[in-house]
C-alpha cells in the first residue's frame, strides 16, 4: 500500500532546477513512497450474546476470511498516479485527503490517507449500508412503511419537509433510501438511521465489516447544531430558524465551535478506509450481492455534485458516488467531499475519495482538484 503523507498543503514555490533535475528528484521521492505490504487486520475477540430474548440468526453475508499474500504476488500502483496524487495534495491551499484504490488489488495511493476528515453527507452511505445489512439479516424490509411527522424534521437540505403535513407523511424505506442517497435528504436519512437502531447500529456494522477509522456521528441535528455552537431545538427545523439562530451568535463562539469540530470531527473518516469500504462494496463483501447491486444502482443516480469528481470522469467510464458538504464561516468552507467508484470501459473499477476538510479556495478550484484526480485515474489506467 502506498500512502503519501502530508500536512496542510502549501503551494509549491517556483524553482531554478532544470526539468531533468526536477524529474530525477521527483522519481527518487516516488520510489521512497512505496511502503511495506500492509498486514491483515487481527481478528477481534467479541463476547458471545447471552440474551435469550432475541434468537441469533446466521449472518446473511459473512465477511470473507483474510488471507496473507506472498510479497511477490502483490501489485504496485502506477508511479505516475503516485506523483499526481502527491502533487495535487501538496499544492492545494487547504487540508485535503485523497485516496485511490483499484478494486481487486491490494494497493492504495493516498495523500493524508490516514487522517480523519469530516464526512458530512458522505456518512449517509454507511446508514444505507447498515440498513441493507439489516435487510439481508431479515430484521427489516425495504417495502415496510413509516410515517414522518414534523417532530422528525431535521435541517438544511430536506426536500421531504414539503411533503409532511399536519398529519404526517407515509412512505416506504426504499423511497427514503433513494431520497437520502440521490438527493442527500437529511430527514430521509435520519429516518432510516432511527429505523436501523441509531448511530450505535451503524458503528457496529462497520466494526463487523472490519472497517476502521470511519466514525459515525450523533445524527444530523446534533452534529450540525454543535458544529455551529448551538444546542438543538426542534423549532430549528422549520423554515430558516436555524440560520437565524446561528447568525445571532458571536463570531468567536462560532469560530470556536467550528475549530473544535474540525480538530476531532465526530463524523471523521480516513480516505484510505473509505476507498477500502467502497472496494469491498463493489466485491459484495459489505452486503449480499443483491443489496450491493441495489445500493450501487442508487448511487449511480445521484443528483448531487455533478462538477466534483464526476466532472472529470471521461466519456465511456461509469461513476457512482456520494457527496458531502459542511458548514461555512466567512471565507472558510468545510467538509467538501466526493467519494465513489469509477469503472473503465473494460470493467476495471477504482474506488476514489477526495475530502477537503477546510479551505478558503472558491468552489471552482475545489472542482478542479477533484476532477484532476478522476482524470489521473483514467489516464493511468489507459497507460497500463
Amino acid at each position: 500500500m502506498t500512502i503519501l503523507k502530508g500536512g496542510r498543503g502549501k503551494r509549491p514555490n517556483g524553482g531554478g532546477n532544470s526539468g531533468s533535475a526536477r524529474l530525477v528528484l521527483l522519481m527518487a521521492a516516488l520510489s521512497a513512497c512505496v511502503s511495506a505490504p500492509q498486514q491483515p487486520y487481527a481478528a477481534v475477540q467479541r463476547p458471545q450474546p447471552t440474551t435469550a430474548t432475541y434468537p441469533i440468526k446466521p449472518v446473511a453475508n459473512p465477511p470473507k476470511s483474510f488471507q496473507a499474500l506472498d510479497v511477490d504476488q502483490r501489485e504496485t500502483p502506477p508511479p505516475a498516479l503516485v506523483s499526481v496524487v502527491r502533487n495535487l495534495g501538496q499544492s492545494f491551499n487547504g487540508k485535503v485527503g485523497i485516496a485511490v484504490r483499484r478494486v481487486g488489488s491490494d494497493w492504495t495511493v493516498a495523500w493524508n490517507g490516514n487522517s480523519l476528515f469530516p464526512q458530512q453527507s458522505v456518512s449517509k452511505l454507511w446508514v444505507s449500508m447498515a440498513f441493507l445489512d439489516a435487510v439481508d439479516r431479515g430484521k427489516i424490509r425495504l417495502s415496510d412503511s413509516t410515517t414522518i411527522t414534523k417532530k422528525d424534521l431535521t435541517l438544511f437540505h430536506q426536500p421531504t419537509a414539503a411533503l409532511v403535513g399536519n398529519s404526517g407523511w407515509t412512505t416506504t424505506y426504499s423511497d427514503l433510501m433513494r431520497r437520502a442517497m440521490t438527493q442527500s435528504d437529511n430527514t430521509a436519512n435520519d429516518t432510516l438511521l432511527r429505523a436501523v437502531g441509531g448511530p450505535d447500529a451503524v458503528r457496529s456494522y462497520l466494526a463487523r465489516r472490519y472497517i476502521k477509522d470511519i466514525r459515525f456521528g450523533p445524527g444530523e441535528r446534533l452534529l450540525q447544531s454543535t458544529t455551529a455552537g448551538l444546542d438543538w431545538r426542534q423549532d430549528y427545523s422549520i423554515g430558516r430558524n436555524f440560520y437565524a439562530a446561528r447568525a445571532k451568535l458571536p463570531l468567536s463562539v462560532r469560530q470556536k465551535a467550528l475549530d473544535n469540530y474540525l480538530a476531532s470531527p465526530p463524523d471523521g473518516a480516513a480516505p484510505s478506509s473509505i476507498v477500502q469500504a467502497l472496494a469491498k462494496l463493489k466485491q459484495n463483501d459489505m452486503l449480499s450481492p443483491a443489496s450491493s447491486q441495489l445500493l450501487m444502482s442508487i448511487m449511480s443516480e445521484a443528483k448531487t455534485g455533478p462538477q466534483r469528481i464526476k466532472g472529470g470522469v471521461p466519456a465511456g467510464w461509469h461513476y457512482l458516488h456520494k457527496t458531502g458538504t459542511g458548514q461555512e464561516l466567512g471565507a472558510r468552507s468545510t467538509g467538501f467531499n466526493d467519494i465513489g467508484i469509477m469503472t473503465a470501459p473494460d470493467g476495471t473499477s477504482y474506488a476514489v475519495a477526495v475530502m477537503i476538510g477546510s479551505t478558503t479556495e472558491p468552489i471552482p478550484t475545489r472542482w478542479q482538484l477533484m476532477q484532476a484526480v478522476a482524470k489521473a485515474v483514467a489516464a493511468n489506467h489507459e497507460a497500463r
